[in-house]
């Protein structure tokens, strides 16, 4: 067969991250190698999968549709791997683990530590997701189980158990314009200046925003650190959940603003596949299965 799983890992690769060194690191291979790839399969099927005239890879319409089909079989794949090794030991081979970027990965060294001790037949592939990006992984199947992910589930077919609930404050550093604004502040008050988004990582479902004003300005950044970074410097405003700009705003290096809207909070779920009944799986969800699990990782965390 001349279309091979390798082939089609490549091409989505490529396609998301939009160049052959992006989708050679992701993919822990060298550029090089993902050309040869292509170019091959080009060749072999007489076609053309990408349109090589401008500077980010662009799929052609041929390409295109071989990917639409070809992300299927991926998923398809992935599923029938994990299936073959959970019928043969109960303990999948590999238990890819998402976790939403306002989950503190550090309050996960614990749980990581113990599962090894109960069991090494498994690998753990840890990633971070943003907004729907956590849904998404599930979907497209790059995760098995999502820590954190918000709100209920937009699909049928999966588990998930409330995990807790963030709230959010507006947050400026004392040399931004609105630090000094009178309270409450209005929404075009607050799209006149810079907002320090979180990009969403779906890759297939419709991409969440998280309190921005239409027509705003924003700066994206790809994970919870980042954004408040950029917030302490005054580079732009936002919303932070309150476990994380507290100290901040108690050092007086942010100042916590009240707007003219609802407060915002956002609710969290432990979610994976219903069918996937694996022993590390299973593992996982009773050592995660609390409802106030992610204010309790938040405590853990050092100040």
């Amino acid at each position: 067969m001349k279309l091979t799983l390798e082939a089609l890992q490549a091409i989505d690769a490529i396609e998301r991250r939009g160049s052959y060194a992006a989708a050679a690191d992701e993919l822990h291979k060298v550029p090089s190698a993902l050309s040869y790839i292509v170019q091959k399969l080009e060749a072999d099927l007489r076609i053309t999968v990408f349109d090589r005239t401008g500077h980010r890879a662009k799929l052609t319409d041929t390409g295109r549709v071989l990917l639409q089909r070809g992300r299927q079989l991926l998923r398809d794949a992935a599923d029938l791997e994990c299936r073959a090794s959970r019928i043969e030991t109960g303990w999948e081979t590999e238990l890819r683990i998402a976790i939403e970027t306002t989950v503190p990965f550090e309050a996960m060294v614990p749980y990581i530590t113990a599962f090894y001790g109960e069991s090494t037949a498994t690998r753990l592939r840890f990633s971070h997701e943003v907004l729907g990006g956590s849904w998404d992984a599930l979907y497209t199947r790059r995760a098995d189980v999502v820590i954190g992910a918000l709100g209920d589930p937009p699909f049928s077919g999966y588990a998930s158990r409330p995990i807790g609930t963030l709230e959010m404050v507006f947050c400026v550093a004392p040399s931004h314009p609105l630090a000094n604004a009178t309270a409450p502040l209005t929404t075009l008050q607050v799209s006149e200046y810079r907002a320090i988004a979180m990009g969403d990582t779906s890759h297939q479902l419709e991409p969440r925003t998280l309190g921005l004003a239409e027509g705003q300005e924003t700066v994206t950044v790809s994970n919870i650190d980042f954004k408040l970074r950029l917030q302490l410097s005054g580079l732009g405003s936002g919303f932070l959940p309150v476990c994380v700009a507290r100290r901040h705003i108690e050092r007086g290096q942010l100042v916590a603003k009240e707007l003219d809207t609802p407060p915002l909070s956002r609710s969290f779920h432990l979610a994976w596949h219903a069918d996937h009944e694996g022993e590390a799986l299973k593992w996982w969800v009773r050592q995660l299965d609390r409802p106030e699990l992610i204010s309790e990782m938040w405590a853990s965390v050092p100040a």
